[in-house]
């Protein structure tokens, strides 16, 4: 155990100080100018990471987290809300500024409010229809104003003891596992069905070893669908769990702990769900990436069809929302995984726009890259493949549209579009509320 106080919080959501041997050190449960005593979990040659135990002197921000297990899946429930917007606008700040990003001036005519920061020396209006969070360096975050219950989706793991089988979290810091009965992030109907599913699994009295996880889903209208993934090449058949919509039942490697389907072993009504977005109807199965707080997506859908200046190509589609929802006469989708591909193509069907669905990786996808078209990207974590950005700065579209779920990527790749690019619009957006996951939406365009 040791005695560190905290001097800042860091991109991925840990307070950052320093031991007594110099190294840097990555602090869970802990916020700013806080004193903290800590029990080191990973130790490396030139940084450590550490739990804070005991709060010896806590910050006026600091607040009682809703749930024991918080630290598991939201480590930012021991601050104020109005806090975690202000720091994640911090962080996005820091991390743009560290790659020398020119961000724009905002100017929305309509409704506006202006923030700016501590020195005056920057302006940003925003629209006052949306809630804004904190302001940070005149950085503003965007939220749906409710920080709970907000969830469409959660994955559970299992744990198994003398009263049978429970639904569980793993614990940070540790290989062992919390007995939860659901999540306070989550939409209520998505723990009801987590809680069907397991008692019908408890019918059946299976190893809790033998068993991954299961992802529960619910939508806008209340359906709720479940995956199970087992270790298992057969499991019994069970009954379909009283108010849930569909069951797969899928066999995952056991090799890998990804909860990843190796084989479908069996599927109990339908597991599919429809949800609205910006008038449109989009379908998607039970295991399709979809997003899992729809009212800030909305927003986020706003403001990129607000922004877009004609149909685009969408090169990360998913199921087809972000292109779908943006077009207003055609539509380009890029997407990998055949089953999304396949969902994204009955969304085309639905949407009223003529859609070239295309079934490959963004990479192997440049030619759709094209000089005449709004491109947008969505990418996962690791942000552009750098053949995506090179791409990009040879032939020049005429308006770059990247939506991110990791600024200190994007903010990489918008270090190298500044070649040939500048900012026109961004926003950050509270997607994740209670944790450090931000989103952030930039739209380019070629420098003149």
């Amino acid at each position: 155990m040791e005695t560190v106080t905290i001097q800042k919080l860091v991109h991925g959501g840990q307070g950052l100080a320093e031991l007594s041997d110099g190294r840097k050190v990555f602090v869970w449960n802990a916020l700013p100018s806080e004193k903290v005593v800590i029990r080191i979990i990973k130790a490396k040659r030139s940084y450590a990471e550490a739990i804070a135990e005991e709060v010896l002197e806590a910050s006026p921000e600091r607040v009682e987290p809703r749930e024991e297990n918080y630290l598991a899946t939201s480590p930012w429930q021991m601050m104020t809300f109005e806090a975690e917007n202000r720091y994640k606008a911090d962080i996005v700040a820091e991390l743009f500024a560290h790659e020398r990003i020119q961000l724009p001036v905002q100017t929305n005519p309509s409704q506006s409010v202006i923030l700016s920061d501590s020195e005056g020396s920057q302006e940003i209006l925003r629209d006052a229809q949306y809630d804004m969070g904190a302001d940070a360096g005149g950085m503003t975050v965007v939220t749906a104003g409710g920080e709970w219950n907000y969830r469409n989706k959660m994955e559970y793991s299992f744990w198994g003891d003398d009263d049978g089988l429970h639904l569980a979290l793993h614990q940070r810091g540790s290989h062992g596992k919390q007995i939860v009965q659901g999540s306070e992030l989550a939409l209520p109907a998505l723990d009801t069905g987590a809680n069907a599913v397991l008692a019908e699994l408890q019918k059946l009295q299976p190893r809790a070893g033998d068993l991954k996880t299961i992802i529960v889903r619910v939508s806008q209208n209340g359906d709720v669908v479940a995956a199970l993934y087992t270790k298992l090449d057969k499991f019994t058949k069970m009954s379909l769990p009283s108010g849930v919509k569909g069951l797969r039942v899928y066999h995952s490697n056991p090799k890998s702990p990804a909860s990843v389907p190796t084989k479908l072993l069996y599927e109990l009504g339908d597991a599919t769900l429809q949800d609205e977005l910006l008038g449109k109807t989009f379908a998607y199965d039970v295991d399709s990436f979809f997003q899992v707080n729809l009212p800030i997506y909305e927003k986020a859908l706003s403001r990129i069809r607000e922004q877009c200046q004609a149909d685009p190509v969408d090169m990360y589609a998913g199921t087809g929302s972000i292109g779908l929802s943006v077009s207003r006469e055609h539509a380009t989708l890029v997407e990998l995984d055949p089953a999304t591909v396949a969902m994204a193509r009955v969304n085309a069907e639905k949407s009223g726009v003529t859609t070239d669905v295309v079934e490959a990786s963004t990479e192997k996808a440049l030619e759709y890259i094209v000089a005449d078209k709004p491109v947008i990207f969505d990418p996962p974590r690791a942000g552009l493949h750098a053949k995506v950005v090179e791409r990009c700065l040879e032939i020049k579209p005429p308006q770059i549209i990247y939506l991110s779920c990791n600024p200190a990527t994007q903010a990489r790749d918008l270090a190298l579009l500044q070649e040939s690019y500048e900012i026109t619009f961004f926003e950050v957006y509270n997607f994740f509320p209670r944790t450090p996951h931000i989103e952030t939406l930039a739209v380019l365009k070629p420098k003149q």
